[in-house]
């Protein structure tokens, strides 16, 4: 009979209790009696009784929370832009954050402290700083902005993406139209350029056919030229070809030449 009892009774805890894992990642918070634990459960395998336990799991690795946002900027223009929030729970706080701000922490907590953070921080910049090189330190100045709303309790931001922004037809317009204003002085600025390499190009040479020109105009001096016409008369002399030069002995002139 006590066997029997036994057995039963073994048998009712068994059914009574259900099996609970924790996986990689995550981390568990046991909440028995409507008494949570500040003891945090590793990743495994644990048995509970769903009547009066339940094991609550959070993710402690890295969790990208996606929106889209309208965002203002300093001109009071709204800006649509889809933003990636990656951050990850401190472990030992878990049960800080189940007890004080509860599960759904995302939409109750994270989201309405990055709603403030980038109200307050993009409201400092142009719309068009969002569509530069701006928008890196937009980005670090949000999350560090969150951070010191939220590190304290037991959240790390990571890091605060702007993967797309969206301005207003008129503005975006206005932009592509100055790009291509910019684009267009860089290209005549550029062929400007060249022509002024160019015109330096032909001054250089010019300038050196001038110095080789004055420098052969004082080679030939009149000792020079005379020494050439009695060369000149030397070659003659020896052609046995019958001419008739007259000269002044300094410049021959040549009368006749090679008869057949």
């Amino acid at each position: 009979m006590k066997k029997l009892v036994f057995v039963a009774m073994a048998t009712f805890a068994l059914s009574s209790c259900m099996p609970a894992v924790v996986r990689q990642g995550e981390v568990g918070v046991k909440r028995k009696a409507g008494v949570l634990s500040q003891k945090t459960l590793e990743p495994g395998m644990y048995f509970y009784n769903p009547v009066i336990t339940r094991i609550i799991k959070l993710p402690y690795r890295t969790v990208n929370l996606e929106l889209i946002l309208n965002l203002p900027s300093q001109e009071g223009l709204t800006i649509q832009s889809e933003v990636s929030i990656l951050y990850n729970l401190t472990v030992d706080k878990v049960p800080y954050i189940v007890e004080n701000i509860g599960e759904n922490y995302e939409t109750d907590f994270i989201l309405n402290v990055f709603r403030s953070a980038a109200a307050d921080v993009c409201a400092q910049f142009l719309a068009k700083d969002m569509h530069s090189g701006e928008r890196a330190n937009i980005e670090a100045r949000i999350a560090n902005r969150m951070m010191e709303l939220m590190g304290h309790r037991g959240f790390t931001i990571e890091a605060v993406l702007l993967k797309s922004i969206r301005l207003p037809a008129d503005l975006s317009r206005a932009i592509e139209d100055k790009l291509r204003a910019d684009q267009q002085a860089q290209m005549m600025e550029f062929v400007l350029q060249r022509e002024r390499r160019e015109a330096e190009r032909k001054m250089i040479e010019a300038e050196a056919v001038r110095d080789a020109q004055k420098v052969i105009a004082e080679g030939l001096n009149r000792n020079v030229i005379e020494w050439r016409g009695i060369e000149a008369l030397r070659e003659l002399s020896a052609s046995p070809n019958a001419k008739m030069i007259i000269t002044d002995g300094k410049t021959p002139f040549i009368l006749g030449g090679e008869r057949p």
